[in-house]
């Protein structure tokens, strides 16, 4: 809302099925709607973008506005005509922030809306109740609003990304090389990113690797994780780790249709690391913060999963940076602190928080052990800033 009173257009984009049309329509009710998927509409806000936007004098939420960016000089030239904050209401299932910058800088903001994050799915009645039911379900409001089957909701969900917003994007026609392409990305998740290994397994370039890459990012399926810079004098790994934003979607394309399957499952750690860290990202986007996470990895195998800054430090440690690690086992050991020692010894300090799959939680000074139903209350914490 504080956009909204300060901005003439306010940008929110995320994946279908978000929550963006549902959140905007309730929480703007007085402005008319209108939807760029219907082709007729689309037809003529591509065609006569003047008229199609006469019809709202005063305004309107535009939804998947990415498929006609004719529309947004002319809502410049709108806006500069009549500059009061909360007129244009622009949505898209496609990153728009590029969009934006070039016709509507300086009058609009961009915001993203990613799926629902574990504080926000607890206040659902039909919330999941262990762990392997929370990675299998995902975080789709859809599933949780009505109640419906993971799998099945999900495998809807790939046919259109696949169907439509590969050809959409990119104009992709090989789409049986498209979904398998998204398969060996699902098997990567928490990897090191790869393209000549993803290419070779795919039977495809490198380039057109990183071009259908481009897509997934685009349409906020998978995210890259970037390397922290390290100590002065270490040689670190700059090489990117893949992530999904959602976990449902990596168990489908995984073949994981149970999720009792998930307690014996060999990428059990790689699925629980992706929730854990797609946790951060979501708490960072709907805070409207950009940056902050990293990962670490030395050439000599030191390595921790996520390197949170909350103090503005970017890559320098200090007394405001956490190192989170996870581990998917509900049994806690002494070897769950190893790495992060380490790390924060390379490091010259920070906390340590490990998110890990039980149920009991220890707190020392710097040192922290979260279970994972805990998160929101760490990531709250950490939301407060430097103490």
């Amino acid at each position: 809302m504080k956009a909204y009173r300060q901005h003439p257009v306010v940008a929110v984009a995320g994946p279908r099925q978000s929550g963006k049309t549902t959140l905007c329509r309730t929480l703007f009710p007085a402005l008319p709607y209108a939807s760029l998927e219907p082709l007729d509409e689309r037809a003529l806000a591509e065609a006569d973008p003047h008229r199609f936007l006469g019809r709202f004098p005063r305004g309107a939420f535009i939804d998947e506005i990415q498929r006609a960016p004719a529309l947004l000089p002319h809502i410049r030239r709108s806006v500069d005509a009549d500059p009061r904050p909360g007129r244009w209401i622009l949505a898209g299932s496609r990153d728009l922030a590029p969009m934006v910058q070039g016709s509507l800088s300086g009058v609009s903001e961009s915001l993203t809306l990613l799926p629902l994050s574990w504080s926000e799915i607890t206040r659902f009645e039909r919330r999941p109740g262990t762990l392997e039911r929370a990675l299998f379900s995902g975080s789709y409001p859809r599933i949780f609003d009505r109640g419906l089957g993971p799998m099945r909701w999900l495998r809807r969900r790939l046919a259109t990304l696949v169907e439509r917003d590969a050809r959409a994007i990119l104009r992709i026609g090989d789409l049986a090389a498209f979904h398998r392409f998204l398969e060996l990305c699902a098997g990567r998740t928490s990897e090191l990113l790869r393209y000549s290994s993803l290419a070779s397994d795919c039977g495809i370039s490198q380039p057109t690797a990183k071009a259908w890459l481009s897509v997934l990012e685009a349409a906020f399926i998978v995210y890259r994780l970037p390397p922290h810079s390290g100590a002065p004098g270490k040689r670190v790994v700059r090489t990117p780790r893949l992530y999904f934003y959602d976990t449902g979607l990596v168990c489908r394309l995984l073949g994981i249709r149970d999720p009792a399957l998930l307690t014996v499952h060999p990428l059990r750690g790689a699925v629980f690391r992706t929730w854990v860290v797609s946790e951060f990202v979501k708490q960072r986007a709907n805070r409207g913060v950009e940056g902050g996470l990293r990962f670490y990895r030395d050439r000599h195998g030191s390595e921790i999963d996520l390197v949170v800054d909350r103090g503005g430090q970017g890559d320098s440690p200090g007394r405001d940076t956490i190192l989170v690690e996870t581990r998917s086992a509900a049994t806690p050991t002494a070897s769950f602190f190893e790495r992060a020692r380490r790390v924060r010894g390379q490091l010259g300090g920070g906390h340590v928080a490990v998110v890990y799959g039980g149920d009991v939680g220890q707190l020392r000074k710097r040192w922290r052990l979260t279970p994972w139903r805990q998160l929101p209350r760490l990531l709250g914490e950490l939301a407060a800033g430097p103490r």
